[in-house]
């Protein structure tokens, strides 16, 4: 067999399996695994390394309008980062405008993605609007590879947040489709009570975001969306839950065997409540929603990704300037951009906090970032494993490697990054997407532009 690429000497680790190979890679596919594949054109040294399938991060906003500016990456430099971060697929929220149709909307995603990503891609809907038919493109659009769609609960006052009676009307269309309900769960009544009393009394700081918006709103969603889901007989993905209160609702719904899913995120996991208390406004950078928890919160999501109630990990990359855009809010919390950048550090940070922190086995850290979000988003096994017939797309991975981040380290067009000084063990030293090298040496020389979109099948379970 002529082969275009061998990924030699390292251990390959699947969401399973733990073993020693060199992987053989023909036609953007794997072609081979053993030992003594041959000669090839190019060969990748993995010695003392990890041979990983390639992150899929299913919860990324690029190029996103949101209060009055735009998410800061693009799809060029949003998935470069990624790329460098050892992600090989994206999964973006194409967010449907007042009176758009669900294919204006995705044609529209479609234009800002096209020639510019450096991996491949694909989309989830966002519903604002009903009218216009909407809910009769539902399966339309999953016939054309979209099996995922989207609510808010929160956001009053903006065409973003849903009531429970249009909930439940798209939840069961999304059911009758065959495909996967996601849902942002924060009660955006009680917060927009909250965030106008502070006001009020002159609360201002970037910490009240965070207290306008305690545990018990996201509970009460994720049991209220848990609720009208089981009336609804409909599959549901909680994505970012961040609170113990939150999981223990998620927990409840397994436990009665409701396919119900839940995500969480790097930042949830890592970092916590008094970042936002940091002076001279540098607290607005740890500003999203739903916002950071007290530390003691942190060893519940743990807790729930190693049994499982928690089925996922993605970055929710939102990534807006401190300069400029974060600045917005200098007056009030109110008017702060939500959202924090951590599309290049999501695996770096998941496996040192997560395997090297004795939390998390290797086999379930592949699982979280790579085999279960693309069993749950219609794109395994092409993605998600490493196996022959699968895409090759795989991350070289150092273990040991020992980083502190540092902004001028990343590829994020961000002018700053959360984990200023983190410290991590374990980074990326080669990524490749569909055979090619993309990320090798501290650098990414995978063009813009060669990522494809990729049509994902309607599943609900992992």
């Amino acid at each position: 067999m002529e082969l275009d690429l061998i990924v030699k000497g390292g251990t390959v680790v699947t969401g399973n399996d733990i073993y020693r190979a060199d992987v053989g890679v023909a036609g953007g596919k794997v072609a081979a695994l053993g030992v003594d594949l041959g000669t090839t054109p190019r060969i990748v040294n993995a010695l003392g390394k990890y041979v990983l399938p390639g992150a899929i991060d299913v919860h990324t906003h690029l190029e996103m309008p949101f209060m009055g500016t735009y998410t800061a990456d693009d799809f060029r430099t949003g998935t470069a980062a990624a790329a460098a971060g050892g992600i090989t697929t994206v999964v973006d929220w194409a967010i449907q405008e007042p009176g758009e149709s669900l294919f204006a909307t995705l044609e529209k995603w479609d234009k800002k993605a096209a020639g510019k990503t450096v991996i491949d891609y694909s989309f989830h809907v966002v519903l604002t609007d009903l009218s216009r038919n909407a809910l009769d493109e539902i399966k339309d659009v999953v016939r054309n590879g979209i099996g995922s769609f989207k609510c808010f609960m929160a956001y009053k006052g903006t065409p973003l947040m849903q009531t429970d009676s249009n909930l439940f009307r798209i939840m069961r269309r999304v059911r009758d489709a065959g495909a996967l309900f996601c849902v942002h769960a924060e009660n955006g009544d009680i917060i927009d009570v909250l965030v106008r009393e502070y006001v009020a009394q002159g609360r201002l700081a970037p910490i009240y975001h965070a207290d306008t918006r305690p545990p018990e709103v996201e509970a009460e969603a994720t049991a209220r969306a848990i609720a009208l889901a089981e009336i609804a007989r409909c599959p549901l993905l909680m994505v970012h839950l961040s609170a113990k209160e939150a999981l223990q609702k998620v927990r409840e719904a397994r436990d009665r065997g409701l396919p119900i899913h839940a995500e969480t995120c790097p930042h949830y996991l890592s970092l916590h409540y008094e970042e936002l208390e940091r002076p001279d406004f540098e607290g607005a950078k740890f500003v999203c929603s739903p916002p950071l928890r007290r530390r003691d919160n942190t060893p519940h999501l743990w807790s729930g990704l190693r049994e499982e109630n928690l089925q996922e990990i993605s970055s929710d990359h939102c990534a807006f300037n401190w300069k400029l855009q974060k600045e917005l809010g200098r007056d009030s919390f109110a008017n702060i951009p939500n959202g924090i950048a951590g599309i290049e550090t999501m695996i770096p940070v998941v496996f040192s906090e997560g395997v090297r922190g004795g939390r998390l086995t290797l086999n379930q850290f592949v699982r979280l970032t790579s085999t279960n979000s693309a069993r749950l988003f219609g794109l395994y096994p092409e993605k998600g494993t490493i196996a022959v017939g699968s895409d090759a797309d795989l991350v070289v991975f150092d273990p040991d490697r020992k980083v502190t981040v540092t902004r001028e380290l990343l590829h994020q067009n961000v002018d700053h990054t959360p984990y200023e000084g983190f410290s991590v063990t374990g980074w990326p030293a080669v990524t490749i997407s569909r055979g090619e090298v993309v990320f090798e040496n501290g650098q990414i020389v995978g063009r813009p532009g060669r990522g494809r979109f990729v049509k994902r099948r309607a599943t609900t379970s992992v």
